[in-house]
């Protein structure tokens, strides 16, 4: 084989002269080259670790401390107060030190010593400073006097240039609620979605619980937070995703398409496991394998496997030899080793028994080393062979191009991957991201960033081709060889059909608004988030004819290690602004009234949400506790147990400015989806683009006769612009006046 002769770096043959060595220089070059590399990133992260560990300040400001000490040493002022000498008093007396070098080498430890408590003082009062969240409670335009000196002191203790981890051990920890607040807020978030007599029932195993189970749950709670880094975040990620057993297709990994921060410092935590990261299937719990430093990524073609290595002579491969390599997959005509075609359905279908063949059908062998490949990887890689992408001119297109990027055939994604990046054939792109290790808005950045740096940076030539030059001696890509069993083929059969089920079922629909947008909304003096939640919460309304607990994901990525919290978007303020709507009687007027509170209510949870006051992971980590201590509640069984009918989320845009987005529209993402969280409900994800564009991606189940993503689409529409007509109404009237 090929490849085989090219990883040899030298040859011997025995004579009757003795042993010819025949060294292989171009490949001992590349093996220097790669060791070469190697210790740079060894010494990039340790200079990095460095820069973090002692952020905000600098290595350099430790020279200015030693040298401010001994400048004031020779002055003969002892900022010490004796502890210099006192060092120098404990210090071995030696024949080789004076008392001038004893002098000097005491004040450096004193001024190390002093550096080191500064640094910790600016670090715990810089968490002090991001532990203050009032200013996110205040009026939009209108900041008080204290948020006004907040701002400066963050600024002034924020350091220059931080790294992407700088300020990790700044962040403050996630508080834990106190449980009369949660309980308040929950009682009052069912209460439009109860009558009298089921809301007094709920009230009263609410209060029991508050009184008998609560006490101890959350003390245990509390210790727990004393322990953690955060006291949700490892829970979720077990319990939430890593311990389900059903299939990660649709149930839980998520797509983005082709296409708030910056007041405070975000938990970049996530980002760690974005590459090099793989879900490894268990029988009773799955983990997450992430490894330090990969070279290597893998592809999927027409039922091939093959693995590209990302380095060639100590350096990464340029765009336009990472071409060549892709060329070169897809232009080999080899066929499919038995077994291999569907192989990743394995990871589409039930998990116990991806994991049981794995166990045994992939620990030895060929196997064993071709399955690691793939683990192993930095990404995953799809070649995929249909073609894909938003044509206005094509029916549905938008639709198609979703599902695809959501389940594809069942057998052309590795879900386990961090995320498996998708190439249509008409040169379209998308993602297919896993969940466990991260949330939807880290994808979407990195999403962001490559179509930028694609955009501004790289560019292509006026043939389309990748700029730069190509290595003459590049090796080919290696294709992973497979010994499947019969045995294994029929699991992989079953797998395939578990999710082509699931699969044929999920029912989709992209509705592009562009009648108007995050412009129009501002100039309204309203949130586009809330809004938008509340033309969900009529278009749901009309669409079933009846409200439903509402699920709005927010993020808690202002704590360590924070992850997201849920708003519960149906509240008593919108179910009045949505009967209003609905009732021929009431005027323009009073909806608008209605609509007002309703948004600032929104706005207020979403906050609260944010700001660690949410509902849903307290009660959610109180569950977990109440299981762990063999504590039965009636009450958080049921709360864990209810229903998300309306599953919701916002992508933000989080890079690309508004100038960008009217120069370049072609490089502006249409934001990402998922599959429905309830058999009889609906999912949906919406991205707010530039000022007169909004995405909506809707989920649904064809199973299910109560949904329709198309009518509940059209449905989306017409609130919209039904709620729009509420100010052009009031802006009529106040011309006339």
């Amino acid at each position: 084989m090929a490849e085989a002769h090219q990883a040899v770096g030298f040859q011997f043959t025995v004579t009757p002269d003795g042993i010819d060595l025949h060294l292989s220089r171009e490949v001992l070059k590349h093996i220097y080259l790669s060791g070469v590399t190697s210790w740079r990133k060894r010494a990039i992260r340790f200079k990095n670790g460095i820069l973090t560990g002692v952020y905000p300040a600098s290595p350099s400001s430790l020279l200015i401390v030693v040298i401010a000490t001994m400048s004031t040493i020779y002055a003969r002022i002892d900022p010490s107060l004796g502890m210099i000498d006192t060092i120098k008093r404990t210090m071995p007396v030696s024949g080789y030190m004076t008392v001038q070098t004893q002098t000097v080498f005491s004040a450096i430890l004193f001024s190390t010593g002093l550096w080191l408590s500064l640094i910790l003082m600016l670090r715990y009062t810089l968490k002090a400073l991001l532990s203050y969240h009032a200013w996110i409670f205040e009026s939009h335009g209108k900041i008080s006097f204290c948020t006004k000196l907040w701002l400066t002191l963050v600024k002034m203790f924020s350091g220059r240039r931080p790294l992407l981890y700088s300020f990790q051990t700044s962040l403050p920890r996630l508080p834990v609620p106190r449980v009369d607040d949660t309980i308040t807020r929950y009682l009052e978030s069912v209460r439009p979605l109860l009558d009298d007599e089921q809301y007094n029932q709920m009230e009263v195993v609410a209060n029991n619980f508050k009184k008998d189970q609560a006490p101890k749950l959350q003390k245990y709670l509390i210790l727990k937070s004393w322990c953690a880094t955060n006291y949700v975040s490892d829970w979720w990620e077990e319990y939430i995703y890593l311990r389900g057993r059903s299939p990660i297709m649709v149930n839980s990994n998520f797509y983005a398409m082709l296409r708030a921060l910056g007041v405070v410092p975000m938990c970049s935590y996530q980002m760690e496991r974005m590459f090099n990261t793989t879900r490894i299937p268990g029988i009773e719990t799955d983990f997450v394998q992430h490894l330090s430093d990969r070279k290597h990524l893998v592809v999927y073609h027409k039922g091939r496997f093959f693995k590209v290595w990302l380095y060639y002579g100590g350096r990464h491969l340029w765009p336009s030899e990472l071409e060549t390599q892709f060329q070169r997959i897809l232009d080999d005509t080899t066929e499919p080793q038995p077994g291999e075609l569907k192989l990743a359905a394995l990871t589409a279908g039930n998990r116990v028994p991806w994991a049981r063949a794995r166990l045994k059908y992939f620990s030895q062998g060929v196997n064993k080393a071709s399955l690691e490949a793939i683990e192993t990887s930095a990404f995953f890689l799809t070649l995929d062979d249909e073609v894909h992408g938003y044509d206005p001119e094509k029916l549905r297109s938008l639709d198609l191009y979703a599902k695809s990027l959501l389940h594809g055939k069942c057998y052309d994604r590795w879900f386990d991957k961090s995320f498996t990046l998708i190439a249509y054939k008409n040169g379209k792109l998308g993602v297919n991201a896993e969940h466990s290790w991260a949330d939807a808005p880290i994808i979407g950045h990195m999403w962001e960033y490559v179509l930028a740096t694609d955009c501004f940076h790289l560019g292509y030539t006026e043939e389309g081709h990748c700029k730069g030059d190509i290595s003459n001696g590049l090796p080919p890509p290696i294709k992973l060889q497979w010994d499947i069993p019969l045995e294994c083929q029929e699991v992989i059969e079953d797998s395939y059909m578990v999710a082509k089920v699931i699969a044929d079922d999920v029912d989709f629909h992209g509705c592009l608004f562009d009648e108007f947008g995050k412009g129009l909304i501002k100039k309204s003096r309203t949130s586009p988030d809330a809004f938008i939640q509340l033309a969900l919460q009529l278009a749901q309304f009309r669409d079933k004819g009846e409200f439903c607990l509402t699920y709005e994901a927010s993020m808690t990525r202002m704590f360590r290690e924070g992850r997201t919290e849920t708003v519960r978007s149906c509240t008593s303020e919108s179910t009045a602004f949505v009967r209003a709507m609905e009732d021929k009687s009431t005027t323009s007027a009073q909806r608008l009234d209605l609509f007002r509170k309703a948004a600032d209510k929104h706005q207020n949870m979403y906050r609260l949400a944010m700001t660690g006051s949410g509902i849903d992971r307290h009660l959610f980590c109180l569950y977990i506790m109440s299981k762990y201590l063999s504590i039965d509640s009636p009450f958080l069984k049921q709360v864990l147990s209810e229903p998300w009918r309306l599953s919701t989320s916002q992508t933000p845009q989080q890079q690309l400015n508004m100038v960008d987005i009217k120069r370049f529209p072609r490089y502006v993402g249409a934001g990402g989806g998922f599959g429905p969280v309830a058999d009889d409900g609906y999912g949906v994800s919406y991205i707010i683009i530039g000022e007169n564009l909004i995405t909506f991606h809707i989920s649904s189940k064809f199973s299910s006769p109560e949904t329709d993503s198309y009518r509940f689409g059209q449905n989306i529409r017409q609130a919209m612009l039904d709620i729009r007509a509420l100010f052009d109404q009031k802006d009529k009237k106040e011309k006339e006046m």
